[in-house]
């Protein structure tokens, strides 16, 4: 076992890497440098959703053993030159780091970062977010009852003329996206989140919840808004899960949000072979839409 700092090379870049051969997933024996080299294969595909967007570091130093610690300042230990931007908060000011460069990206997972916790804005107006998530977490823990909850949600998008995309958390849940042009306030978007999940709540309350308590959840989806708040994160596509089978958050289309669908079916082992079928996201960026509309007629009901 490589102990240490070695020496890497990925696709057009050199990285310093420490304990490269620590596993990560005991059960698939995937190891440290098993993830980096998954990113290394993948970022063309995560870096549009990275892109210019302040993360939030979930560091996992041993993998699926041990604990994990969330952290917002920009490591010391990150490249020199990795970009940041500093943002005051209430209870202080942090530098967040911005991601988009591939280098930066593998020197997260050098820091023992799995997965990647992007904003829904993007660093020169973080209070501009450019989608609407809706977070789907079952509190049965079975995937099949968030399927059934993203057909909801996506038809009453559909009734505001909204077009919204569907992925895999990459764990239990599904997320939904609605991309949007950038102008309403965060707090905008989050009341749109949080108005439109008490309307499908209210239509379905034996399936949906807007209930953020766990106890009070009784085995309903709950709709989770607050991925839309101001610094709030959520984890971007493409990304992997700390996990077991080092499932992937995989972008769907809407014809394969099946409740017979087992997410951890799109993993780090074979992901490969996703990416050989065309991308559902792939009009993402270019299905930006105003939320003007929509704002108005949720707020009306």
């Amino acid at each position: 076992m490589t102990k240490g700092v070695s020496k890497f090379e990925f696709r057009n870049s050199k990285l310093n890497f420490s304990n490269p051969n620590k596993v990560f997933w005991p059960d698939e024996g995937f190891t440290k440098l098993d993830l980096a080299r998954f990113y290394d294969f993948v970022f063309p595909k995560l870096q549009p959703y990275v892109k210019e967007r302040l993360l939030s570091l979930k560091r996992c130093p041993n993998g699926l053993l041990g604990k994990c610690f969330f952290q917002k300042e920009k490591p010391e230990s990150m490249p020199a030159d990795t970009p940041t931007k500093r943002i005051v908060h209430e209870n202080g000011v942090r530098n967040y780091v911005v991601g988009g460069r591939k280098q930066t990206q593998l020197a997260l997972v050098n820091l023992g970062c799995i997965a990647v916790h992007v904003w829904g804005s993007r660093a020169p107006n973080p209070r501009r977010p450019d989608w609407v998530c809706f977070d789907l977490d079952p509190d049965s823990g079975v995937f099949a009852d968030a399927a059934r909850a993203g057909l909801r949600v996506k038809e009453a998008l559909d009734a505001l003329g909204l077009v919204s995309f569907a992925k895999t958390s990459g764990k239990k849940g599904l997320h939904v996206f609605v991309p949007i042009k950038p102008g309403p306030d965060t707090d905008e978007v989050r009341g749109f989140a949080e108005r439109l999940g008490d309307r499908l709540a209210a239509a379905y309350p034996r399936e949906l919840t807007m209930e953020n308590r766990i106890a009070a959840r009784k085995g309903r989806v709950y709709l989770d808004p607050f991925r839309n708040g101001f610094a709030q994160t959520v984890v971007a596509p493409f990304c992997v899960r700390r996990f077991p089978r080092a499932p992937v958050s995989t972008p769907l289309d809407w014809s394969e949000v099946d409740p017979k669908l087992d997410p951890g079916d799109f993993n780090m082992g074979n992901f490969e072979k996703r990416l050989k079928k065309p991308d559902p996201w792939a009009k993402f960026f270019d299905s930006r839409q105003s939320l003007t509309k929509a704002l108005k007629a949720v707020a009306s009901l």
